[in-house]
């Protein structure tokens, strides 16, 4: 058929060439077939690779936010400064994101990703080491003292106390000489610095990668497989972290059986160190792929067609065993400092891209901070425990937010969204949940009833400043008040420690201690039953168990909206900026992200966090140290008022946005744009058109359609 259009439309002075011709034809499909076959096989092994990566990236950076609170207590750290630590990751993104952003793209990529997984991996490992040179882990407690003085079979807390504090201060200091835990953390901040460092070419090198060598109409989805794939990460690194706060910090080497404490306590500290180790392996085994991945991939000739325009034309029928432009290879040997500066000029000078970026800033610094502390908050706030809060976490918040980014993916593809789709798209889901989160702030409990602090003695509620632990029921024992141990006494009050409680005499070992003829439970009036208590705080109230319930189904409903928006969202950076500034442009949000609001906001978040602290612990060595009790209510306003706060303003730059993108791509194609307002379509279709008259096997009809 190739021949006899051919002879119909040049004549008879032509049918010398027709062999040579038609054998040029059949090489050249053959050629085609073949890269197509290559490039599929090595995309959808690059993706697999990639996908696996992700999952390994977000198992390590979730298990570092499933282990805040553990590493705050087992170093004896306030809020802010384990905020500090788990900035020190985004601190690692800031060294060198920007230059690997730019410079990545025109270097081995898929050896980089490489290089960063087996650092990621080191930092893991270095993250967990000071686990392995500590000494066990010493909380404090009254009846451990007690036991240190060979009290085993009867304790008398009232009596004793003043004795017991002379134990204690003795064994604090030499404890205080021995243990050089007291700067241990700083291990912990280089390694997640390190870890830092080793995450940043996954996800701008990455997606440029898929980018360049992906059908255009295919990205997205393969954007929103990879983001939903990589939610798989934190939800196995909540339910990890789950498992590994269950268990105790020194398992395999103290009798679990003297412990006194249980994983409710605010004093309980997990396995925190083996989610690291296994995060570590992780790392490792996802940057072996890269190793034998190529520097790049043929592109689809549909793709070239789009994305090359008649670059791609000019070459059909002639050279196409030269596919790939010969222009980049000049632009690599001149690389200087002086294109980074005019492409980063070029790219702020974007308003759009502009206000895209102020927009997610105000977000992201909301979001980060609120997923740093939200385990902590359904811990203060609802009574739950470390462990319970990281699985349901990452049982039935993440799975939604998965689905959600998938889903936005298909829908994206299936109604093939303009970037002004996208962007009303995008936002009205984010607002939906934005005004989702804010019922959250209906449904937090009461504080936890705390004589002296919370309560009075009397059970009665009082203001923050006129709390007092010391009463007429424990004025004789001689307590101590910089120590936290809690106890439940049957008349549902938590007392500071059971000699606060005014006990006499204890029965039972371990966590089954419990003490009798405790004086202060006859302070309440409305009481009449048993003077007894038992170790450890009094849970809430039913009705905070059903508020729990209504604020998980909150989160869960404002995780999805927020998730259906994620994908569009992610792909309006790459259709308002110009082609060959993605990867910058990326690289750029991604940097901006991490340096203003990855690392200032869970400093800020911790450090409001800490002014609603009502009881410090105290360390080994007489100082303050991790927060054991929190003010529910002032937790509750600061922590989601602040969150609130930051988001709100986002959604006036986004209208901003909307305007800027509708004024510029009103007039466009309704497919998704990726040129930055180059009027670059009607160009393409005018050289398609001058270029097919130039073919040899171009019909009249396919002639006339350019007319």
């Amino acid at each position: 058929m190739t021949a006899e259009t051919e002879s119909s439309n040049v004549g008879n002075s032509n049918q010398e060439a027709e062999p040579a011709q038609l054998l040029d034809d059949e090489a050249n499909k053959n050629l085609t077939v073949t890269k197509k076959t290559s490039c599929c096989t090595g995309l959808k092994a690059f993706l697999a690779a990639l996908s696996f990566t992700y999952l390994s990236k977000t198992l390590s950076g979730t298990n570092m936010k499933s282990s805040i609170t553990q590493i705050e207590r087992r170093f004896d750290l306030t809020s802010s400064t384990v905020g500090f630590i788990d900035g020190s990751f985004e601190m690692g993104n800031l060294l060198v994101i920007a230059f690997v952003s730019y410079f990545g793209a025109k270097l081995h990529r898929p050896k980089l990703i490489a290089a960063g997984c087996f650092t990621m991996a080191l930092g893991s490992l270095l993250t967990a080491m000071p686990h392995f040179f500590m000494g066990y882990y010493k909380y404090e407690t009254a009846s451990q003292a007690a036991s240190t003085v060979n009290l085993t079979s009867s304790i008398n807390p009232c009596s004793l106390h003043q004795d017991v504090n002379k134990t204690l201060l003795e064994v604090s200091q030499s404890g205080c000489e021995k243990e050089p835990s007291s700067r241990m953390w700083i291990y912990i901040f280089l390694g997640n610095l390190l870890r830092g460092i080793g995450e940043t070419p996954i996800t701008p090198l990455g997606i440029s990668y898929l980018d360049d060598f992906a059908k255009e109409e295919d990205v997205p989805v393969y954007v929103a497989s990879l983001h939903t794939i990589a939610m798989l990460g934190p939800m196995f690194g909540f339910l990890l972290g789950s498992l590994c706060a269950r268990l105790y910090v020194d398992i395999g080497f103290v009798d679990l059986g003297s412990i006194t404490i249980t994983p409710q306590d605010s004093r309980w500290v997990g396995a925190w160190w083996l989610g690291f180790l296994i995060s570590g392996v992780t790392s490792f085994l996802a940057a072996i792929p890269f190793c034998f991945l190529p520097k790049s991939l043929k592109k689809p000739e549909e793709t070239n067609n789009d994305k090359t325009s008649y670059g791609l034309l000019e070459n059909m029928g002639t050279t196409k065993k030269t596919l790939p432009p010969a222009k980049p290879k000049p632009k690599r040997s001149s690389i200087t400092l002086k294109d980074f500066y005019t492409s980063l000029k070029k790219l702020l000078s974007n308003r759009m891209y502009f206000t895209l970026l102020c927009c997610s800033l105000l977000q992201f610094s909301g979001f980060i901070g609120f997923l740093t502390y939200k385990p902590k908050y359904m811990e203060q706030q609802y009574g739950q425990s470390t462990s319970k809060s990281n699985f349901l976490i990452g049982l039935t918040s993440l799975p939604p937010v998965g689905i959600g980014i998938f889903l936005g993916g298909l829908i994206m593809k299936k109604y093939k969204m303009s970037i002004i789709g996208a962007t009303k798209f995008a936002f009205s889901m984010s607002f939906l949940s934005y005004t989702l989160g804010l019922l959250t702030f209906f449904v937090g409990c009461e504080n936890h009833v705390v004589a002296g602090m919370t309560v009075s003695y009397e059970g009665k509620p009082i203001p923050y400043h006129e709390n007092a632990i010391f009463s007429e029921c424990n004025s004789d024992c001689n307590c101590a008040s910089n120590v936290w141990d809690p106890v439940c006494g049957d008349n549902g009050l938590t007392y500071v420690s059971a000699c606060l409680a005014g006990c006499t005499t204890s029965v039972g070992h371990g966590k089954n201690t419990v003490f009798h003829n405790c004086s202060c439970l006859k302070a309440s009036s409305s009481w009449t039953g048993n003077n007894s208590a038992t170790l450890g705080q009094c849970p809430k109230s039913e009705d905070c168990s059903t508020k729990f319930i209504y604020y998980t189904v909150i989160q869960v409903l404002s995780g999805f909206c927020f998730a259906l928006g994620g994908t569009p969202a992610y792909m309006i950076i790459f259709r308002c900026v110009q082609p060959e500034l993605k990867s910058l442009a990326v690289g750029l949000f991604t940097l901006i992200m991490r340096m203003l609001a990855g690392i200032p906001a869970p400093v800020y978040f911790g450090a409001l966090i800490d002014r609603t602290c009502l009881k410090w612990g105290s360390t080994s060595c007489g100082q303050r140290g991790a927060c054991r009790l929190y003010d529910s209510t002032a937790y509750r306003y600061v922590f989601l008022g602040l969150a609130a706060v930051l988001r709100g303003p986002s959604y006036l730059l986004g209208f901003v946005f909307f305007i800027f993108v509708k004024k510029h791509f009103q007039n466009k194609n309704s497919r998704p744009v990726e040129n930055g307002g180059r009027e670059d379509a009607p160009m393409n279709k005018e050289d398609i058109c001058k270029i097919k008259e130039r073919l040899p096997g171009s019909s009249d009809t396919e002639n006339e359609s350019c007319i």
